[in-house]
């Protein structure tokens, strides 16, 4: 195959642009983005044209080469890139969607991982997979490892076929999920009614949590909830949230809204304030929260974590679908609701047992019977 150079001029005849040409066909011509001067008016232009030229002849040379390798299962040596790292960003760039964190994730752990700018693909090993794997299950809880590790296995899969290996080294790496040691609390109906009721240290962090037990919202959507994203009191209030990128709409229950009524009679005091809810670090904020939980008598452990599960726990509870609930969550389907955001404890053991066949009469007049012979 023969790629033969076209210089094109531009109108004022100042500048030669060229493009590659394999032929009359479409997608048989492709601009190289490459110029040279006409008539170049000092050295510094004739070194341009002269290391320009060079530039064009090199594209031309590995574009015969790509061509060529058409059809074969050889890959260009240019074609390959010398940082791994950079592959990945690319892979990331190109297969990202909206919604899903987790491939982009994976990518950000990978480098906190490496501790390092710069990876050969021949130092991509099953040993270095293996230590991943094993840095992330030691990091997070739940199917986070799994998921981050999946899809860096797919980065690695989608390389191998692309020839930076020849076997993928993380082919037989699982990935594990990491199930948590301790199961969240969710507070009940009546527990509710108790923390509205007892004083809290810091009436930001009180209010703040309880319009979060009456929202689902996550701490980091709270904290970042301004006064645009809202609505109308009456109605609903609209944020887009960090984890999913996705818009979220609440109708919001009277606690919330007054709540808010609360606080815009606050802020209308100092209009440059433009977040509902001035909140110290998450930290923070856990600590006074557990110290207003043993305050109002409830001898759990609950962190800010616990008002996003309890709403979606006794929002089941009054027979709301799982649908419903997930969105809103907002979440992107019914799974996180079926697997995490679900009532992990019985309520009432005692009325829970009380559901199995009452043979009591039965069983205490047989065993109240003579024995026979």
């Amino acid at each position: 195959m023969t790629i033969i150079v076209t210089p094109r001029p531009t109108r004022n005849g100042q500048k030669i642009f060229y493009t590659f040409e394999w032929g009359k066909e479409v997608g048989q011509r492709q601009a190289t983005g490459i110029f040279t001067y006409a008539k170049p008016k000092d050295q510094l232009q004739r070194n341009h044209n002269k290391e320009a030229l060079a530039i064009l002849e090199t594209k031309k040379s590995e574009l015969t080469l790509e061509r060529q390798a058409i059809g074969s299962r050889h890959i260009p040596t240019h074609k390959f890139k010398t940082n791994f790292l950079e592959y990945y960003e690319e892979f990331v760039k190109n297969n990202r969607r909206a919604g899903n964190r987790h491939l982009e994730g994976s990518l950000v752990h990978f480098r906190a991982f490496l501790k390092k700018g710069f990876l050969s693909p021949v130092d991509v090993t099953e040993n270095l997979c293996t230590r991943f794997r094993q840095y992330l299950l030691d990091r997070f809880t739940g199917d986070t490892p799994a998921n981050y590790y999946s899809r860096f296995k797919r980065c690695i899969k989608s390389a191998t076929k692309e020839g930076y290996f020849r076997i993928s080294p993380a082919e037989d790496i699982a990935a594990r999920s990491n199930p948590s040691q301790h199961l969240k609390e969710n507070l009940e109906v009546e527990e509710y009614i108790k923390l509205l009721k007892a004083p809290c240290t810091n009436e930001e962090v009180k209010e703040a949590f309880v319009f979060c037990c009456y929202t689902g919202l996550r701490f980091v959507d709270v904290k970042r909830l301004e006064w645009t994203h809202i609505k109308g009191f009456q109605l609903t209030t609209r944020i887009i949230q960090k984890k999913t990128g996705r818009p979220l709409v609440i109708t919001l229950h009277p606690i919330a809204r007054t709540i808010l009524e609360k606080r815009s009679v606050r802020d209308a005091q100092y209009p440059s304030s433009t977040k509902v809810f001035d909140l110290p670090s998450a930290e923070g904020c856990n600590k006074m929260l557990q110290n207003w939980v043993i305050r109002a008598g409830i001898d759990k452990h609950i962190t800010w974590h616990c008002a996003r599960l309890s709403f979606s726990v006794l929002l089941q509870d009054a027979n709301v679908d799982n649908a419903t609930v997930s969105v809103m969550l907002g979440q992107t389907s019914t799974m996180y609701v079926d697997r995490i955001y679900r009532r992990q404890r019985p309520k009432d053991q005692t009325e829970i047992i009380k559901k199995l066949p009452d043979g009591t009469a039965y069983w205490l007049q047989t065993e109240m019977q003579p024995e026979i012979g």
